[in-house]
Parts: structure tokens; C-alpha cells; sequence
């Protein structure tokens, strides 16, 4: 809780000090000022609604909340860095400082650059990248697989049923064996979730569907998304083992449950081909060390906008991409939704296609 505090002090602060440069930045005195001062923070407060009110509200408003609210965020964002940027290059004397004060040049470039950078990243996430592998076993297989992987949906508020139907597309086009979801399924809330039908768009996978527990299903509510997971269709693995077409699926229940079994556990008297789903690419050397041969996960979202991939970058061993530690294969992905804005910089929305072929 100190830290939650901690946390929404410095966003109030950091707010302040961006609003602070609007003020100064609008010309032509002061209604314009209150104007463009007044705006910014209404689109704040949509957020702060959004997060903590939002299932008071009936959901096509809940939508609105939460899509101007999380939009908010990454402007303020680029607010942040441009007028840090700009405060450095004015006391190095790079920038004059007539251009931070009362300069409609200033204003316009600064919404230019911020608008401009937002509208490009929505583009780039409604941009779904198909990443394809292609793998091989000396363990038996009832036929060469075709295995589709996803991870982050974040079905809810914004990646609404439309959006979900079009990702199922996606996937059965690819004709897979097999579907396996990396966990976060849910956003934040099962409300818009269950009041649209989701579990429909779920049911016209052509493939079986297994997935795991990501946080986000802790934080809406684990119970009702198992629930959701049955009426989908969706196979839940909780620290448990399914056998799919020669391939031992090993699903992880994710780090935020008190207690969870050990790979090195789950996998005890399996011979096939072992690929564990784990939310959370942390401690990867586990599955290295007990011998799995391939791991999917997902959860970083590679930051989702610039810099903040520097962020994961440093949190983890590997945020993204392909990587290999001994004979142990992993993807870590960037998401097929997203959390928040449908914004990304720097990053890319996207779904795995592998191909497993016996040797």
C-alpha cells in the first residue's frame, strides 16, 4: 500500500510539472491557458475514474473511461520526456527559451509531435506480426504439428469482441493442431467480458485450446475466469499436465499465487515433448535445468511504447523474443492485446506460429 501511495504521489507531481509547462507554453493569456490547462487535467481525471470507479459504471460508459483514460497516459508520457528533453536543451542553451514560453510554435509542435507519435502507434498495434518457428524433436509424434501461441489478450473495456473475433481469424486460418494461450486472458474485469459473450468467439477455434493463469486473472477474479475458461471451451492448466498430440503441455499457475509447484515436479514420469506455458518469464533456468524443451510466456508486453522497453529490458533475463539457454527453446512474447492505450511504440503486437517436426 506504501508503495501504491508512493506511486500515485509521483504520477501527481510529475502531472504537475508537465501541466506547469502547458501553462507556461500556451500563448495569448489566460483563457486559452485555463483552456488547454483545464482539458489536460478532465483527460486526467478519466483515468483516475477509470481505474478506481469504473465497474460503477454501465460498460459502453465503462469504455470510454477507460479508453480516453489509458490514452491519457501515454500522452502524459510524451509530455514528460519532451519538456524534460526541452528544459535540458534550454539550460545547455540548444533551444531558446522563448520557444517554452507563451509560443504558439511551441504549443503547436509540442501536441504535433505528441499526437502525431500516438496516432502512428495505434496503427502499429492494430498491425498483428505473425512470428513463425519451425522445430524439430527425436521424440514421438502422431504427425508433424502446427502449434499457434498467444499471449495478452486483455479482453475487456478495449479489445472488445470485434477485436477478439478477428484474432480467432487470424488463428484458424493458420489451421493449427493446437491453440496455447499464455495467460492474461482477461484485463481487469470480467464484467464486459461476460455481459458481451466473449466464450462465443473462444468456441469457433477450430483446434483444442489450452491456456494458464496470468495476474491479470488474479486481479479480476480467478474463480469466475476459470468459469469463463469451462463456457470457452479453453482448457485451464493450474500446475497441471495436459497430452495433446504426442506434446506433454505443462501449464504453470502464474508467480502471483502463494504457492506453486516447481517445474522440475510437474514434468516426473513425462517422455514426450515437453512445453511448459508460464506467464512469467522469470527464473528461466528452471525449465533448462529440468529439462523442458520448449517454453512460451508473455507478461512484459516488451514495455509496449518506448522507453519503457528499456524498463523490461532490465527487469528480465529476456523480455522478448526467441532465446535458448542449453537445450531448452523459449519465446517470450510481446502480446496479442494489450493493456491500457491500443498503443504501441517500439513494440509490436503479435502471435507465435511453430511447427514441430520429428527428426
Amino acid at each position: 500500500m506504501k508503495m501504491f501511495i508512493l506511486i500515485i504521489a509521483m504520477v501527481f507531481c510529475l502531472t504537475g510539472y508537465v501541466g506547469w509547462h502547458l501553462w507556461r507554453l500556451t500563448p495569448m493569456g489566460y483563457p486559452l491557458k485555463l483552456t488547454v490547462v483545464g482539458l489536460f487535467v478532465v483527460w486526467m481525471g478519466t483515468f483516475f475514474v477509470g481505474f478506481f470507479l469504473i465497474e460503477r459504471f454501465p460498460v459502453k460508459i465503462g469504455v470510454v473511461l477507460y479508453e480516453a483514460g489509458t490514452t491519457w497516459l501515454i500522452a502524459f508520457l510524451y509530455l514528460l520526456i519532451i519538456f524534460l528533453l526541452a528544459d535540458i536543451a534550454s539550460w545547455c542553451h540548444l533551444l531558446p527559451k522563448a520557444f517554452l514560453k507563451d509560443s504558439l510554435a511551441g504549443l503547436l509542435s509540442v501536441a504535433g509531435i505528441v499526437g502525431l507519435t500516438m496516432v502512428l502507434g495505434g496503427f502499429q498495434y492494430h498491425h498483428k506480426h505473425r512470428e513463425e518457428l519451425t522445430l524439430t524433436t527425436t521424440k514421438p509424434l502422431e504427425k508433424p504439428l502446427t502449434i499457434v501461441m498467444a499471449s495478452d489478450l486483455h479482453i475487456g473495456y478495449h479489445n472488445r469482441r470485434a477485436e477478439l473475433a478477428r484474432w480467432v481469424d487470424l488463428i484458424n486460418a493458420e489451421k493449427p493442431d493446437m491453440v496455447l494461450i499464455g495467460g492474461d486472458i482477461i484485463d481487469r474485469s470480467l464484467k464486459p467480458v461476460l455481459e458481451g459473450h466473449y466464450e462465443a468467439e473462444f468456441r469457433r477455434l477450430q483446434a483444442p485450446v489450452y491456456t494458464v493463469l496470468g495476474n491479470h486473472e488474479y486481479f479480476s477474479n480467478v474463480e469466475q475466469a476459470a468459469r469463463f475458461f469451462k463456457e470457452a471451451g479453453i482448457v485451464l492448466l493450474m500446475d497441471s499436465v495436459a497430452h495433446c498430440k504426442g506434446v506433454d503441455i505443462i501449464g504453470r499457475n502464474d508467480r502471483t499465487a502463494r504457492r506453486r509447484a516447481r517445474v522440475k515436479d510437474l514434468i516426473a514420469g513425462l517422455e514426450g515433448y515437453t512445453l511448459l506455458l508460464d506467464h512469467q518469464p522469470y527464473h528461466l533456468e528452471e525449465a533448462e535445468k529440468a529439462g523442458i524443451d520448449f517454453q512460451f510466456s508473455g507478461h512484459t508486453h516488451r514495455g509496449q511504447v518506448w522507453p519503457l522497453s528499456w524498463v523490461t529490458n532490465a527487469l528480465y533475463e529476456k523480455a522478448w523474443g526467441h532465446y535458448q539457454r542449453g537445450n531448452t527453446r523459449y519465446y517470450i512474447s510481446s502480446g496479442l492485446g494489450i493493456w491500457g492505450p491500443k498503443i504501441r511504440i517500439g513494440t509490436r503486437s503479435e502471435y507465435l506460429v511453430l511447427h514441430l517436426q520429428q527428426e
